[in-house]
C-alpha cells in the first residue's frame, strides 16, 4: 500500500515536502506510510485519515486503500449500538371543576346592566320639546392619500466573462476554477512554486508569469481553464493527473 502511494506521488511530479505542505501531514509520517509503517500515525483512526488525505493529494481513490489497511489490521471497528429510547409517560390532565364564583359574578353584572338600561330607556320616552336645528356638520373626505412613489433604481450591472480577457499582453495568464475539490500545483519559468495545494469547490486561482506557467492537476476532471483570456475546451477525465504548460500566445500557439 505504501508503494502504491509513493508511485502515484512520483507520477504526479510531487515531492514529499509538497505533499506534506498541502495535506498538513508531517514529513516523517509521509515517509513512514510509504514504507508501510503506520506506528507513527497514533492509532487506526488517524492512520485511516492519513491514508485518505495522501491518496486524494496524489489523485488516487482512497476507498480501496483504506479497505486494504482494515484487512491487514483487524478489520473496521463495529459501530456502537444506539441506546434504547424510552417513551415518556404522558400526564393526563385532571377534569376541570365548575367555577361557581365566576358564574355568580357574571349573573350579578347581567342583572345590574339590565336595571340600568331600563332606567335610561324610561327617561328617554319623555317629550323632547323644541330643539334648535343647525347646519349639518360637513363630512370629511376619507379617500386614501396617494402613496409617494420611489424613484426607480437601476439594477447593478452584472460583470460578464469578457472581463477575463482584460489581461496584459506581455505576460502569460492562467485562470483555474474548480467545480469540485481538487489538488493543483503551479510553477513559473524559473521553477519557483506559485501554488501547491487544494482548490475548494467553486474556488478560483489566477497565475501570471513573464514567460511560462507549468501546471500539475491531481484531479483534472472538475478543473476549468482560461489561458490568456480564452477558455480551454478540452475535457479532462475525473481522477486523471494532467501536466500542462502554457506560454505567451497560447492557446493559438498550441
Amino acid at each position: 500500500m505504501g508503494r502504491v502511494l509513493q508511485q502515484a506521488r512520483v507520477a504526479a511530479g510531487l515531492t514529499v515536502d509538497e505533499v506534506s505542505s498541502s495535506t498538513r501531514v508531517r514529513i516523517p509520517i509521509v515517509h513512514a506510510i510509504e514504507e508501510d509503517d503506520f506506528s507513527r500515525c497514533g492509532g487506526d483512526v488517524y492512520a485511516r485519515g492519513h491514508i485518505r488525505t495522501l491518496a486524494r493529494a496524489v489523485g488516487l481513490d482512497p476507498a480501496p486503500l483504506v479497505d486494504r489497511y482494515d484487512a491487514g489490521h483487524g478489520g473496521r471497528p463495529a459501530p456502537t449500538p444506539a441506546a434504547p429510547l424510552f417513551e415518556a409517560e404522558r400526564i393526563r390532565p385532571e377534569p376541570r371543576r365548575p367555577n361557581w364564583t365566576a358564574a355568580m359574578v357574571a349573573a350579578i353584572v347581567a342583572v345590574t346592566g339590565f336595571v340600568g338600561f331600563t332606567l335610561v330607556n324610561g327617561g328617554d320616552n319623555q317629550s323632547p320639546g323644541n330643539v334648535a336645528e343647525g347646519p349639518a356638520p360637513e363630512k370629511k373626505s376619507t379617500s386614501p392619500k396617494p402613496t409617494p412613489t420611489k424613484p426607480a433604481v437601476d439594477p447593478k450591472p452584472v460583470p460578464s466573462e469578457s472581463a477575463i480577457a482584460a489581461i496584459p499582453a506581455d505576460k502569460v495568464t492562467v485562470i483555474l476554477v474548480a467545480a469540485d475539490k481538487s489538488w493543483i500545483s503551479a510553477k513559473g519559468k524559473d521553477g519557483k512554486t506559485l501554488f501547491a495545494g487544494f482548490l475548494d469547490q467553486d474556488e478560483k486561482k489566477t497565475f501570471q508569469d513573464d514567460e511560462r506557467i507549468d501546471l500539475v492537476l491531481g484531479n483534472a476532471g472538475p478543473i476549468e481553464l482560461w489561458v490568456n483570456g480564452k477558455k480551454i475546451d478540452e475535457k479532462f477525465e475525473e481522477g486523471a493527473v494532467e501536466r500542462l504548460s502554457y506560454s505567451k500566445g497560447d492557446p493559438e500557439a498550441g
